[in-house]
């Protein structure tokens, strides 16, 4: 994360904190206000730990482009589908009567 966006998060995770504190205020220690406490103090932590995490490489380089396969969205040949089975379906009756 960059230091603005840990900054933001930070500064949410405070306005959150302000948020429940209200609502504590207003529905004492209900346990859907315990639960809230914990889950602002559990994202605290959690971005605590984020902070210190070092950033992990990106995934795709612009090699992988070059190995990219594109598939058209064209109908195919119906050629190519000459004496397949159809499992779908039941599968190609060979034999006729």
């Amino acid at each position: 994360m960059t230091t603005s966006e840990m900054s933001e998060l930070r500064r949410t995770i405070g306005q959150l904190r302000q948020c429940v504190g209200a609502l504590r205020a207003r529905y004492g220690e209900a346990p859907g206000v315990r639960r809230l406490v914990n889950d602002v103090e559990r994202l605290d932590i959690d971005a605590g730990e984020l902070d210190q995490t070092p950033p992990v490489p990106a995934q795709h380089t612009p090699q992988d482009r070059a190995n990219v396969v594109v598939v058209p969205d064209t109908p195919y040949d119906p050629a190519l589908w000459q004496g397949a089975d159809d499992e779908g379906v039941g599968g190609y009756q060979r034999h006729q009567r």
